[in-house]
């Protein structure tokens, strides 16, 4: 594409990852004001790539588009290819993914090494090296909006602000409804964030809070991060299978039972993880610690998950509770079923084929076959096609920019 549109498109390294990969910046346009779109931060979520490069396409091949916004767009195609090499290392399937062939091979990084999250200064952890590449693209461009592109398994999609923008709501949900695409009418993530509608999160407030993982590890978001340059970021998240209940307003009542009922599922699944690793296998080969590293932060963090639900206040946040309405008790039932299985899941792949542990080997393919079913006949997943995903990604980046820029 940059050979074909030397006068659009440039291409160079931004910096190196920990284990010295490239991080490739893709530029398009010459405009006076600068956007940036990072993709590929968590390793189990390659479509933000595909949408940039499918953008940075469109600016190609009809630059007035970038001329009228007198702007010139950034492409970091993959913050974290370190882990995206780790999830890919079985490849990634050219006829479409199962459910249960997907999390066979599911990557995630554990917190702590999740480039978008800097430690906050003086802890004992030194940021990552993807992360100052990164903080140093925001100091350089400053640019008036950050786009963080995601796409998470199975649900639907939602939008998260660094400040509110009048009509960005009624764009994203726009987008959504044409493409067919479900709105998640209560996000489960960004529980300390204002909910402005269904599928619409904005962070509360001018300052920006620490953010803090149910593990414990407190960091600054580079999401918040410009903030200090006036940069407003949005975080778009397109499912991979798209669950058409979460978008259901429906009130419900017992929100409460609800979810106690969700967290003893999420506990009580962790508990089945252990129970199938049983003693485990002894030492993990050294290309399948960050398996292991990953599953078995994730069993800590049920019962801190779980306080949260519990605990969670809604009356400064929009007034909108967990489990007040079908789509958000849905959200919460996938939340609570998400966070075991892909431990299961990644515990498996720790075991190696030939599994050093057949019997652990089988328990986990059991779980992780059990609750893939699940999913496909409880919640009814359908694949949302890619050509969808990328498309979600970039019309709302259009759109949205449009307005962020206009205001």
């Amino acid at each position: 594409m940059t050979a074909a549109r030397p006068g659009t498109l440039r291409l160079r390294t931004a910096g190196t990852s920990r284990s010295g990969r490239p991080l490739w910046l893709l530029s398009a346009g010459h405009g006076r004001r600068n956007v940036l779109t990072v993709a590929g931060a968590h390793s189990n979520e390659p479509v933000g790539g595909a949408s940039a490069i499918r953008l940075a396409e469109e600016f190609a091949l009809d630059p007035d588009v970038l001329d009228a916004l007198d702007c010139t767009w950034h492409f970091l195609l993959c913050l974290d290819p370190d882990g995206m090499s780790i999830s890919q290392r079985h490849g990634w399937s050219s006829e479409g993914w199962g459910v249960e062939r997907y999390h066979r091979h599911f990557y995630r990084q554990e917190f702590t090494c999740q480039p978008e999250f800097r430690p906050l200064g003086g802890g004992p952890k030194a940021p990552l090296p993807e992360s100052d590449v990164l903080v140093g693209l925001l100091d350089e461009l400053r640019p008036a909006v950050q786009f963080s592109l995601h796409g998470m398994e199975a649900g639907g999609t939602f939008l998260q602000l660094t400040r509110g923008v009048p009509g960005a709501a009624h764009a994203f949900r726009a987008v959504a409804a044409n493409l067919g695409v479900p709105v998640e009418h209560r996000p489960f993530d960004g529980l300390g964030w204002f909910v402005e509608g269904p599928g619409v999160l904005v962070v509360p407030g001018a300052e920006p809070a620490d953010e803090r993982d149910p593990s414990g590890f407190t960091s600054e978001a580079t999401w918040t991060y410009p903030m200090r340059y006036g940069t407003v970021t949005a975080l778009v998240e397109a499912p991979m299978w798209a669950v058409d209940a979460v978008a259901d307003p429906r009130p419900t009542a017992g929100a409460e039972e609800h979810i106690a009922r969700v967290s003893r599922t999420l506990l009580e699944r962790s508990e089945r993880v252990e129970a199938a690793l049983g003693r485990g296998s002894g030492p993990v080969a050294a290309e399948l610690t960050p398996y292991e590293s990953a599953a078995r932060e994730l069993l800590g963090v049920g019962t801190g998950v779980a306080d949260t639900w519990k605990s969670y206040l809604a009356d400064d946040l929009g007034g909108v509770g967990l489990a007040t309405t079908v789509g958000n008790s849905v959200s919460l039932d996938l939340a609570a079923r998400r966070v075991p299985l892909r431990a299961a899941a990644m515990l498996r792949q720790a075991l190696g084929d030939p599994p050093a542990d057949a019997v652990a080997a089988g328990a986990l393919d059991a779980l992780v076959r059990e609750w893939c079913r699940e999913l496909e006949t409880v919640f009814g997943v359908r694949w949302l096609p890619v050509r969808h995903q990328t498309a979600l990604h970039g019309q709302v980046m259009l759109r949205l920019v449009r307005l962020f820029l206009d205001g």
